[in-house]
């Protein structure tokens, strides 16, 4: 039995390379804004976006690598895979939280700096949106329609309280490797003691409605163009 079997028609590998040139294309704005804020400032201050779009490139590159191979997976493939692509997954909205980067400063105008903060916080979603996607429609294929919508909202939720890890507490994905214990305790004490840490469940709730609210206007939207006009 083949590891991996055809998943996508023509139509579908037609409209993902279309999706693909259009990330490409927001994608290599963003790249541009901060190469030419750095030209024009001779300062490194937004560098680091390029480092957390590569981070939230990973999950797409992920999910795509799924949703392209395989319809039907074998689990000692999709469980190792899937469980990496969920480690990975909140550092694309992450790049939401970048926004607060932004203050007027010196030598670069305001909307400038805004555009270039939207540009990057929008491509951070966007990645995460069809990243979900294609993890979605594995679970749809395997357990259903119900199951993968449960998925989804569950992933959007470890997402968001993921994005309070990371920007409250420091944590990165490669925590679970290298900081393992400090990252259990951390976890551990707000399961614990939620009321004593407010801002952690303030922050996964809210964002983590945000995020869900987001994804299904997306693919509400998809499925108005696939209806056929009266």
């Amino acid at each position: 039995m083949p590891l991996f079997v055809a998943a996508l028609s023509v139509p579908q590998l037609r409209r993902r390379l279309h999706l693909l040139l259009v990330l490409g294309a927001s994608l290599a704005l963003s790249v541009l804004l901060i190469a030419f804020r750095v030209l024009l400032t001779k300062q490194l201050l937004f560098v680091f976006l390029l480092w957390n779009l590569f981070l939230a490139l990973i999950p797409f590159c992920l999910s795509s690598m799924l949703g392209l191979a395989a319809v039907r997976l074998r689990a000692r493939v999709l469980l190792p895979v899937g469980a990496v692509w969920l480690l990975f997954f909140p550092n694309a909205p992450y790049i939401l939280t970048d926004l607060f980067h932004l203050e007027p400063r010196p030598g670069v105008p305001y909307w400038y700096d805004l555009v270039l903060l939207l540009s990057c916080a929008w491509n951070g979603l966007m990645l995460a949106y069809a990243s979900l996607y294609d993890m979605q429609a594995v679970v749809k294929h395997r357990l259903g329609a119900t199951a993968g919508w449960v998925f989804a909202g569950g992933a959007l939720l470890l997402s968001a309280f993921g994005i309070y890890l990371g920007r409250y507490l420091r944590f990165n994905s490669w925590d679970v490797l290298l900081n393992p214990f400090s990252l259990f305790y951390d976890i551990l004490q707000r399961l614990l003691n939620p009321l004593y840490h407010p801002r952690a469940w303030g922050v996964t709730l809210l964002f983590g409605l945000f995020l869900l609210v987001g994804y299904a206007t997306v693919r509400l939207l998809g499925r108005l163009e696939e209806e056929p006009a009266p």
